[in-house]
């Protein structure tokens, strides 16, 4: 038994791996928005959902139209950016900006506004959808060569998986040259520091808020149209455990930071992982597959208790 667990890890840090990148990309959206405002977008979850139908969507029409998926996913991409990274300026500007407007102090009111919003995503998506194709779970039509796959060694690599984690990685040294190195990025730290002071500096705080949930929304779109192209069936409410569980990478990894948020991704997809594939053997059957996700959210507990700032957050010192 032994033997054949070893011969199996391998394929599964792998798959650990690309698990990993897809909470990663995800979490690096709640960060953007938390490391400004502070506030938990739960409808992010929502906003990757919406990249990952129009990943679909694209490939179901231009599919047969452009033989080469390649350039299909690129357009996918760049649509999946740019209507999640619209979407979620609008939610940001009807939702979000008349609550700071009115001066609400109650971090609660805000919170339930995002659970409310991603409900409300879901059913329109779920309203669209049923009118247009009359369909509930969409499937994705993937075409040459990301249909391809090869052999490294003993792990079973697909072309599709390796686009993925190259993108991830793209987006994580994107999102720190445009936080730390750019004129929009030092505006977006200024709010985040000090929202008034920010605003006596020539700075518009709703400006720079809207943007940044522009650019959260577009990442949150780009790993939709990877999460869809990679796993293939799509519904409405496919965002809301890939959502929790970026959440909960970016609390592991040290919510407001960029860099935590790709390592608490990259951590929570290895313990799924390991945990789903081992546990089964290791316990007799006593403990199936589908407790990886209790592992998972027990660590996070135990880090919290520990580290609540996460692996590398840092403790931060309230503001007066």
């Amino acid at each position: 038994m032994l033997e054949g667990l070893v011969a199996l890890l391998p394929q599964v840090i792998f798959d650990g791996l690309l698990l990993g990148f897809v909470y990663a990309m995800i979490a690096l959206g709640y960060t953007m928005v938390y490391g400004v405002l502070e506030l938990i977008n739960f409808a992010h979850s929502e906003i990757f959902m919406i990249g990952a139908v129009v990943g679909v969507e694209v490939f179901r029409y231009l599919g047969p139209a452009i033989p080469n998926g390649i350039v299909v996913l690129l357009l996918a991409l760049l649509l999946g950016a740019i209507i999640s990274g619209l979407m979620a300026m609008v939610v940001e500007r009807l939702a979000y900006r008349p609550l700071r407007a009115r001066g609400t102090t109650n971090r609660l009111v805000p919170l339930i506004t995002a659970i409310g919003v991603s409900f409300v995503l879901q059913d329109v998506v779920r309203f669209i959808e049923g009118l247009w194709h009359n369909e509930f779970k969409l499937q994705m039509r993937v075409i040459p060569p990301l249909d391809g796959n090869f052999t490294f060694l003993t792990v079973f690599v697909q072309y599709k998986a390796l686009i993925l984690i190259l993108v991830s990685l793209l987006m994580l040294f994107g999102l720190n040259y445009l936080v730390n190195r750019t004129k929009l990025g030092t505006a977006i730290r200024a709010v985040a520091q000090d929202m008034s002071t920010a605003r006596l500096m020539g700075i518009n705080p709703d400006v720079i808020i809207s943007r940044t949930f522009l650019i959260g929304g577009a990442l949150g779109g780009v790993a939709g149209v990877l999460f869809a192209v990679q796993y293939s069936t799509i519904d409405p409410y496919v965002g809301f455990f890939p959502g929790l569980k970026a959440f909960t990478a970016a609390v592991l990894g040290g919510i407001g930071n960029i860099t935590g948020a790709m390592v608490g991704g990259l951590v929570l997809g290895q313990l799924e992982t390991l945990s789903g594939t081992y546990l089964p053997t290791l316990t007799g059957g006593n403990f199936g597959t589908e407790y990886k996700d209790v592992i998972a959210f027990l660590i996070l507990i135990l880090l919290l208790l520990f580290r609540p700032q996460g692996l590398l957050g840092q403790v931060v010192k309230e503001k007066v």
